[in-house]
This record gives C-alpha cells, structure tokens and sequence, in this order.
C-alpha cells in the first residue's frame, strides 16, 4: 500500500459512507466482534440513523493505524453485503493487508462437504485478492464464473432482505415520553431463551400455562437438563457426533419461538452463525395458507423469495448446504397426515402444500437439508421423525432481569420495576414468559417513570401498581387506550371513566369475539370473523386495537390472532364481566366455567352457549381474569365500559363466598379444580368472600401438583381467612422450594398432617418448619420431610424444636441428608419429648455413631417407634415398592436427579442392613431388584 490505512480511510471517507451508509448492521457487528467497536458505542450506533451510525463509525475507527487496519480487514469480510463498486475498491486496496480476523465461533462451525458454493460465502482469501490464477482459463471455467457470480448476487439480495426484515423487534407500544419504547433493534432487545431438550409429554387437556409452569417446576429443580442456545439446535449430538437434520422446537405461546428464529435468520444473513449453510429459507405455516391448490417447492420458493429463482436450481445441486426453517405449525390449516406412505416427491413434483410440508418435514424430499420445525405443544408432530426435540422455556431469573433493563433505557426505573416484578409472586411468576415481560413492563411504565421528556412529573391515571395478574392485564390494556385516546399525553382534567368510554364499543365488539371463540378454543380469524363482531380489520392498525390484535400477514395473508393467548382471556373476562348484572347471573357463569353446568340465563355471555367438558380446563386463566374484572366492576374501575350497575352488588361478595363454600363442601374436587377456585377466590380479592368460603376447606390434597410460588400465595390468600384448622395439606412432590414453603409459612402451625415430601428444600426450610414446631399455636401432628435435602444442620434445627414441642407424633426423615453429626443432640432433645410416637430416618447415613445414639434413645423412650432400616417395617418397604412402580410408570419421575440419588439411598439402605425378619426379606430383595433395575442405565 502507498498510504497508511489510516490516511486510506481518511481520504476515501464520502466513498466509503456512500457505499454502506444504506445499510449498516453487518459492518457495525463484525467490527464490534473484531474488537474494533465497544459494545456500548456498538449499541448506541443502532439506535441513530444508518448513515450517522457508519459516519461516526468510520471517524473512530480511523482515530488510529492499528483500528484502520482492522476496518479494512472486516470491510474485506463483509464486502458481498455491498455494491460491486466497493468490491472493486476492496480488492485494489486491501490486496496486502495482514491476514484476515480470526472469528471467535458463534455457534456451530464444524466442517461438511464442500458444495460447489460454498467458498462463494466464506470471504476472500489471505490478502483479500480474488483468486485471479482461476480467472478466464478457458470457456468453461467463464461459464462457472458467471453462474457463481449470479448465485452470490442472488444470495446477497436474500441476506440484505432477510436484515431488513429481521433487524428490528416489533414493538407495540404507542406515545410519547418515558413510556414508548425505541430500542427495538433486535441487538439491542432480543434476551436469549432457556432451551432443553423435551420428552414430549402433554397434558392436552390444560391451559398451556399451567403445563408449562409444571414443566419447569420439575426440571429447574430435578433434572440434569442440557440447555441449548437457539443458535446452537443443529449443534452435533452425542454419542454420533454428527449435526442433526431434523430439529423440532416447541413452546407456548409467547414464549418466544418466532422472535428465536429471527435471531437465527439475523445471525445467519449477517455471517455470524449457522455458516455451513449456503442458504437459509424460512417460510411460515401462517403464509402457507395460502396454497390452496397444487404447488411444488420450486415454485413455492420462486414465489416467497422471488430474487433467489433463476438460481434456486443450482441452489438445489447441493441439498446439503440448505436449511429450511418452519415457523408455526399450529398456524397451519390443513390437516397434516404423517403416516400415510411416503410419495416420491421432488423439487418439482405439484401437490398440495399439506403433503409437502410433510414431505419436507419427514426427509422423504431433500432429506440431506435440514430442518427445523417451531410448534405450540398442542400441535402433534411425531418425536420419531426428528433428531432433536427441544422445549421453549422461556427466561430464567437472570434473563427476566436483563429483559427488564433492555426494556427501559432509564436504569433507575428498570431498578424500581425489577425490584417490584421481583417482590411480588403474581408477577415474578408470569415474568419467565416474554410476551408477559412485555406486558408487565408496559403495565408498570408510567407508575415507575419519574419525569417526562420536558421534565415534568408524570403522575399515571391509576393510583397503584397492579398487583393481581388482572390487574396488570387490565392495566396493559388501559395503557394502551389512553395513548390512544390522549395521543400519549396525561391530561389530568381527562378522567379514566372518560378515557374507558372512548373505547366502550370498540372493547365490548372485542371482547364478545374473543369470547365466544375462546370457549371453541379458536385463536385464529380471518377478515370475515372480525367484521361478524364489528372489528373493522382497518382499525387493527389505525388505533389501539394495535397493541391487541395482531394481523398474521405478509402481502396477501389476511388472518388475525390476539396478540397472546392470555389477551384473548382478558378481554373475554372483561367482556363477561361487563355484561353479567344478577348475582344468578354470576353464579350460573361460574358453574359453567367451572363444572360446565349448563346456564338457564339470557344474559348475553350464557345465550346459547355451548361448552364441552373437555375444555373447560383450558378456561382456568379466563376464569381467573373475571373473578378479577369482576371485582374491578365491583370497586367502580369499569365507570364508562358498563351502563348499569349489578343487581344488589353490595351482597354480591357473600352470595359468591358461598358459591365457593358449596364447591368445597359438596364437591369431590380434583386437584386442578380445587387450586382453580383458590385462585379465583385471590384474584377476586375480598375478604367478604373469602371468609365465607375458607372454613369449608378441611382438607387440600395437591400430591404431585407442580406448584409455583404464586400457586403457594392463593393457597396462603383463602387459609388465612379459615379460623379452624387443617386436617391434611398434602403437597407431596410438588416442587415448591423454600421460596413456596416461606409463602405458606404463617398457615403451616395449623395443618395437622402436612405432607412435604421431595419439595427440593432445604436447611432454611427446616429452620423455617422448626420455627413453626416451637409455636405455641402448632397443630401439627404428623410431618412428612422424606427426600428434601435438610442436611445435618437442618435436622438439628428439627430435634431443637422436637425438645419441647407437645403435638407432632409422626415424623418422617427418609433420604433427608442426615449424617451422624445430624444426630448429634438426638438423644438430649427427644429423650425430653413426650409426644413423638414413631420416627423413622432410613436413607440417611448416620454411621455407626448415629446408630449407638439411636439405641440410646430407643432405651431413654421405649415407647417411640425408630425406624432406621428399610427392612425393619413391612409397610414401608410396601411403601417404597408402590413408589419404584410410580417411577417406573412416569417418564418424567425416571428422568429425575433427585429421584436417581433417592434410589440410590435405599439401595445403601437395603445392602447395609442387618438381619431381616422372614416376612419382610421377599419384599427387601424384590425392591433391592427393581432398584437395581432402574439404575442400571442410569450407569
């Protein structure tokens, strides 16, 4: 070179500008990943203008000759995102640069075959020059240097679209000030996803809600699950080694699905991941609609990326190098059949979009590409046809907290919002799902943000932040009318009546769509099926209906979805409650939503319904939101949606407590059942309510429900108005941790045998329970702690508490962690105690020192029955027995850690013991077998 880089960069600066300034965002990222941009100064360019981003780019960059030349070496690595006149400056200029930049790997960059492309998208070679020894040899070699040159042209314009499309997050939300949010840029706001690889099971009769909450619930705690970054799902496997083909990804709505894959296709157009492919095309199963007649793949994909058709021939010679992402399966409304004989289909072959998908998705057309295939759980695609499965999980707790500062550019509110999301169960709970993250953030913007854009105080025309998850859908919602309504100012002459009266027809037009959709559980509408409920498809993008309808179209699609399932929910709460005005009507609407009673009532919502028992599960969240909308029209916050005032509201309160006490009276009620109504009754909120209803529940039997904290605060909610006790609380195996078991803490001292087996707590949970055994208040009578991880100082806690306690006569300690220093002051404590009857501690090493004080207390309280050796009780080796069954039946069970360290306990247990009674050795040998058996490929 005859100049510096630095002067080069310099003197050819306009140039340079003109040629990128269109579009930035490759050359922005890899010189942010080259070192060359600090991540702060790379983000903070996203947000300005494209040709003020490269302008400002370009001046730091040349501030020095090392920075100089380490923009031209990934100015050499970019180049094809640009026109042919920067190519041509690249290679006179850049011919003797240093070698190019080393990328750190992004995700997966094993090598495959080579395919006759694949050197067109790798960059140039060490000194940037094209290989000019290939140039113009013969006829032939022209001939390949022009189809090579249009392929990299065409793949160019493919990956320059594919930016355009997938560098901004969609952001919904309107106004002006601290409560719009700009920082949209993919880079910017995309938090990555927890992802696992899934087993498949789905309870098709739950809100997916619940399941996925029970989903996470066993697998944060239990098992040894392999988390997978979106980027990483066509990594190689073990033990072959190879990348797999065929890759199925899972979630619920508003998980996050849809926003991954555009991370993918982002990373992948701008050379950052996924690189082995020569080409990505992802079509979407909302699109796909469309396809009403025969159509072949060749023509499918001529048609969506149009600038790709006079290569997609060449594309196809080399089927390896192709990725196909499939996006939204539960979208797509033709029926798929997956069992039916293979057809020889080809690239060519003209048949309905339904058996091509399946063609394509099955391996029998292009099965050397690969495939990856995004589905709601609901939607049934066979695990065996795929060589990865993952589930969606959503955000962890770290994620949820980067997802909040992303979201606010002021970190003193993000601070003050984190922090409330954070303390408050309802929330925090809802916060692992994104699009919930979004709403809560929404909701709570203007209660947290101190001062406007002209430095005024804003006050919100709310008084408090949402608590309930109702009231933070209501407020999600209210949001979004009053940027409406006031074009994002807060007139404070405006009342929120007012506000809510601007939007009445417009809310109860939506909400009777959503609601009588909902009870056929129907999420998608076309143009016919808004205008049938006076939603004018126009209005979707000219006012607020925005941010809750969202049109699934590109070009000529025209289907509508609410923006989340739960949306859908709460306008139909809303709507219901806005239009029930008896207490009968009330309480006919809850048996069918409920029990599915059906109602004799000519109110709007209950007029010719029709309600099939097999879905009224998937109404529990819809439930809950009416319970508190109800309350919300009760407390006079629906002035202006509501014309009439309900029929004798002052009694409305009692007259729905004693609904609830009936149910827990008169009803068997399944465990979902019974956890449903205690929800209602919290959402509901009224202490009227609550009292009535509370006594009649004498026992809750919630074995093997995978409860959450929030699950914990509704159980704490309705047992805190109960002035009796509780004969059983039984929360076996159902994950709540030491934060769950802290929710229920002041309502434990009143259970009499309270059930808290394989729960993942803890020594703070045993100081916590001991806290409660040392009550003067304490009814506890029986305590099962079996398999929770207590540890030697935890159950220390348990014999200090035991030494003076006068109620507990059973408890049980199996597989707790006790070792003999756990025994330490065994004998001091319970030797004093006069209540304790039987005690059993099998599973626990406690050595031969634990063993002599055992002896010791059995001699100090001849009368208290110490199990320590499974084999000394017939019943409980019965008991374990049935448990091994259990495990052996439940997929899930089999896949559990804690399970896996459990049997390997009583194993220790059975090969340790002493001699064994003739009638208990059959049971110990079977149990020692089936043990066995369930380990060995575990090995």
């Amino acid at each position: 070179m005859t100049s510096s880089s630095q002067q080069l960069l310099r003197s050819h600066r306009d140039l340079l500008l003109s040629w990128t300034r269109e579009h930035p965002a490759p050359l922005l990222r890899w010189l942010h990943d080259a070192e060359v941009l600090p991540r702060a100064r790379y983000l903070s360019l996203l947000e300005i203008s494209p040709s003020n981003a490269v302008a400002q780019a370009l001046e730091a960059v040349s501030a020095s000759e090392q920075s100089s030349q380490r923009f031209l070496q990934v100015l050499a690595e970019v180049q094809d995102y640009y026109g042919r006149d920067l190519q041509l400056w690249v290679e006179r200029h850049c011919r003797n640069e240093a070698p190019k930049i080393q990328e750190a790997p992004a995700g997966r960059q094993d090598k495959k075959p080579k395919s006759p492309f694949s050197k067109l998208f790798k960059g140039k070679s060490m000194d940037f020059t094209l290989p000019a020894q290939h140039q113009g040899k013969n006829e032939l070699n022209a001939r390949k240097n022009m189809k090579s040159g249009n392929i990299r042209l065409a793949i160019s314009a493919h990956k320059t679209t594919l930016l355009k499309r997938t560098e901004q997050l969609k952001s919904y939300s309107e106004g002006e000030g601290g409560s719009a949010n700009s920082a949209s840029h993919i880079e910017i706001r995309y938090t990555d996803l927890f992802v696992t690889e899934d087993n498949e099971f789905v309870d098709g009769n739950r809100h997916e809600y619940f399941d996925l909450a029970s989903r996470r619930a066993r697998i944060y705690v239990h098992q040894a699950c392999q988390r997978i970054r979106p980027s990483h799902l066509l990594a190689p496997q073990e033990p072959s080694g190879r990348p797999p083909k065929r890759v199925k990804v899972k979630g619920i709505a508003g998980i996050g699905k849809s926003v991954a894959v555009q991370r993918l296709l982002y990373e992948w157009a701008i050379g950052k991941n996924m690189r082995e492919f020569d080409c990505v095309f992802d079509l979407r199963f909302r699109e796909l609609n469309l396809a009403n007649g025969p159509v072949s793949l060749m023509e499918l994909l001529s048609e969506r990326f149009r600038y790709l058709k006079e290569v997609l021939g060449d594309l196809f010679t080399s089927p390896s190098s192709l990725l196909f992402i499939l996006d939204g399966l539960d979208e797509f409304k033709f029926p798929l059949s997956w069992n039916n004989q293979a057809k020889d289909i080809g690239i060519d072959s003209k048949v309905p979009v339904s058996e091509l998908m399946v063609a394509l998705i099955t391996g029998s057309l292009l099965p050397e590409s690969s495939v990856i295939l995004t589905s709601r759980p609901s939607t049934e695609a066979p695990k065996r046809l795929f060589q990865r499965c993952c589930v969606v999980l959503g955000f962890e707790e770290e994620q949820v907290k980067e997802y909040t500062y992303k979201f606010y550019k002021n970190t003193q509110v993000a601070d003050k919002v984190y922090d409330y999301i954070l303390n408050n169960d309802s929330l925090f709970v809802l916060s692992f799902i994104p699009l919930y993250c979004y709403i809560i953030c929404t909701a709570m913007a203007e209660f947290f943000s101190s001062q406007n854009q002209d430095g005024e105080v804003e006050r919100s025309l709310e008084l408090n932040p949402p608590r309930t998850v109702s009231e933070v859908y209501f407020c999600y919602l209210f949001t979004a009318v009053k940027h409406h309504a006031l074009k994002g100012t807060t007139d404070r002459n405006t009342t929120k009546a007012q506000v809510l009266s601007l939007a009445k027809q417009q809310l109860a037009n939506l909400g009777k769509l959503a609601y009588e959709n909902l009870l056929q559980k129907k999420i998608m509408f076309d143009k016919n099926d808004l205008e049938k409920y006076g939603v004018s498809p126009a209005d979707v993008q000219s006012t607020f209906l925005c941010q809750i309808l969202q049109p699934l179209k590109e070009e000529t699609v025209e289907m509508y979805s609410f923006f989340h399932l739960t949306v859908q929910e709460h306008l139909a709460a809303l709507y219901c409650a806005t239009n029930l005005s008896t207490q009968d009507d009330v309480l006919q609407a809850l048996d069918l939503w409920c029990f599915g009673k059906p109602p004799s009532s000519s109110a709007s919502p209950l007029r010719d319904t029709e309600l099939h028992m097999d879905k009224l599960e998937g109404l529990q969240m819809f439930t809950r939101f009416f319970m508190g909308m109800l309350r919300a029209r009760l407390a006079g916050h629906l002035e202006g949606l509501v014309d009439c005032p309900v029929e004798e509201a002052d009694g409305l309160p009692a007259v729905v407590g004693a609904w609830f006490r009936d149910q827990f009276k008169e009803r068997r009620l399944q465990n979902l059942e019974a956890l449903n109504l205690l929800h209602c009754l919290m959402e509901f909120h009224m202490e009227d309510t609550t009292s009535v209803a509370a006594p009649e529940i004498k026992r809750l039997n919630l074995f093997k429900m995978k409860l959450s904290v929030v699950d914990c605060a509704a159980m704490h909610y309705v047992l805190q108005f109960s002035p009796h006790k509780l004969q059983e609380l039984n929360l076996g195996y159902s994950n709540i941790g030491n934060r769950g078991l802290s929710r229920l803490g002041p309502i434990l001292h009143r259970c009499e045998s309270l059930y808290l087996r394989y729960n993942c707590l803890d020594r703070q949970a045993a100081i916590l329970e001991s806290a409660i055994l040392k009550s003067n208040e304490c009814q506890v009578k029986k305590l099962f702690m079996c398999g929770n991880n207590l540890g030697p100082e935890g159950v220390l806690e348990l014999w200090n508490a035991l030494e003076h306690n006068t109620t507990v006569e059973e408890l049980y300690l199996d597989i707790t962690g006790i070792t003999e220093r756990g025994t330490q002051n065994i004998v001091q404590c319970l030797s004093k105690n006069t209540a304790l009857k039987t005690l059993t501690v099998v599973g626990n090493d406690i050595g031969e020192e634990g063993r002599r004080r055992l002896q010791q207390l059995q001699r100090c309280r001849p009368h208290l029955r110490i199990i320590a050796n499974f084999v000394d009780d017939a019943g409980l080796l019965q008991a374990y027995l049935d448990w091994v069954e259990e495990i052996r039946a439940d997929r899930d069970q089999m896949e559990s850690v804690k399970n896996a360290d459990a049997l390997r306990s009583v194993l220790r247990g059975l090969q340790v013991a002493g001699e064994v009674q003739a009638e208990n050795a059959q049971k110990a040998r079977e149990l020692q077998t089936k043990i066995t058996q369930l380990l060995e490929p575990l090995r």
